[in-house]
């Protein structure tokens, strides 16, 4: 009798890297909708992610619902370790 064997490599899943993606897709999106509408995207952003207020965010291209999809203490954590990591070499 022949046995049928999946003989493919295991695929390895890293969550915290598609949670990264994900937050990193959602920061390019909301930047193109406010950036469309004449916002400068980084003042608002901080602002919602400072205050919490989701009227910093424009609802074009339903940017608003795009940046709730996501916890704000997520996006700071994620904000904050790009930066120290691109500015690690820097500071030694």
């Amino acid at each position: 009798m022949s046995e049928n064997r999946d003989i493919s490599p295991t695929v390895s899943f890293d969550a915290d890297q598609v949670r990264r993606e994900n937050i990193r897709q959602v920061l390019l999106l909301v930047q193109e909708a406010l950036e469309e509408r004449g916002y400068n995207a980084i003042n608002q952003l901080a602002g919602y992610l400072i205050s919490n207020d989701p009227a910093y965010i424009s609802s074009h291209k339903n940017a608003r619902s795009i940046i709730q999809s996501v916890e704000r203490h997520e996006i700071i954590e994620e904000l904050v370790r790009f930066y120290l990591e691109e500015n690690e070499g820097e500071n030694k």
